[in-house]
């Protein structure tokens, strides 16, 4: 699934080739993808209506048209093509052979441009959500990591609401903090040098100082990097997320560590796979 990292580089991506654009026509080709309406109800809501702007909230693409706003979640294989009238596609997502195998929803624009929502496994979603709707949505988020309102003050407030848990259990938890998932919990830890394992009642003042600051690192250089292509996400250009160079944990169990040259450790944390350096992380 693509995390704060992967779903901000699509954003950004697909704002500057959306925004202004009118949607001319569309087609569903699997109604799971937009219940609970049907597909003329979906279709009625966005034929027409033009793209103002494209964001983010944690893991979810929120599309404001005029009259509504289309939220987009990619799960576990959605992908999002963008195919100009002219020109090079621009993808992001998680591509399995001819993506265009999994069409479930497509869009016309008024430039003559298209773009393709592709969902392997039919987990990702696309909702109509007006006003009140996006707003249940923001709230059941946490704070998102790289905003002003994530202070270290309140980075503690949200740790320690559970002391007994792992840390890795905490930092996953989408109410409390936004956008985090497997692969930047793990590379965060490290970074650190905390053991994902750790409850967050043996943290020390200074080793939660640490671990907030490394989050901010992972997340920011892992953006500027375009995400990372950890098995099968590309950008929205076409090209690997170039944050998987920077990859010092994620993804390498049994290698050794690139610091201490230690094995790196990979077991089950929090119900997802967990890798870790036992020399590096206390």
């Amino acid at each position: 699934m693509p995390e704060l990292p992967e779903v901000e580089t699509i954003r950004r991506e697909l704002e500057r080739v959306l925004v202004g654009r009118r949607i001319k026509s569309g087609e569903v080709l699997w109604t799971g993808t937009i219940k609970p309406l049907s597909s003329k109800q979906f279709l009625n809501k966005v034929v027409g209506q033009k793209i103002k702007k494209v964001e983010r909230r944690a893991k979810v693409l929120l599309i404001e048209l005029e009259d509504n706003h289309l939220g987009i979640h990619l799960k576990m294989t959605g992908q999002l093509i963008y195919q100009p009238k002219r020109g090079a596609m621009i993808a992001g997502g998680h591509p399995q052979g001819n993506p265009f195998n999994y069409t479930r929803v497509s869009f016309n624009l008024d430039d003559g441009s298209k773009l393709y929502f592709n969902d392997l496994r039919k987990f990702g979603w696309l909702r109509i959500l007006s006003a009140d709707h996006k707003k249940i949505l923001l709230e059941k988020h946490g704070v998102e990591p790289l905003s002003p309102q994530f202070t270290f003050k309140k980075f503690l407030e949200l740790v320690n609401r559970y002391p007994n848990r792992r840390i890795k259990q905490t930092l996953l938890d989408q109410t409390l903090i936004a956008g985090l998932g497997n692969i930047y919990v793990d590379e965060s830890c490290f970074l650190a040098g905390l053991g994902p394992g750790r409850r967050v009642k043996t943290l020390t003042d200074l080793e939660l100082k640490k671990l907030y600051a490394a989050i901010k690192k992972i997340l920011t250089l892992s953006i500027s990097k375009g995400g990372t292509s950890s098995k099968n996400y590309v950008r929205s250009d076409g090209s690997r997320g170039g944050f998987v160079a920077y990859l010092k944990v994620y993804g390498r169990g049994g290698e050794p560590c690139k610091k201490c040259r230690t094995l790196i450790v990979k077991t089950k944390l929090a119900g997802r796979g967990t890798h870790f350096c036992l020399k590096c992380q206390k």
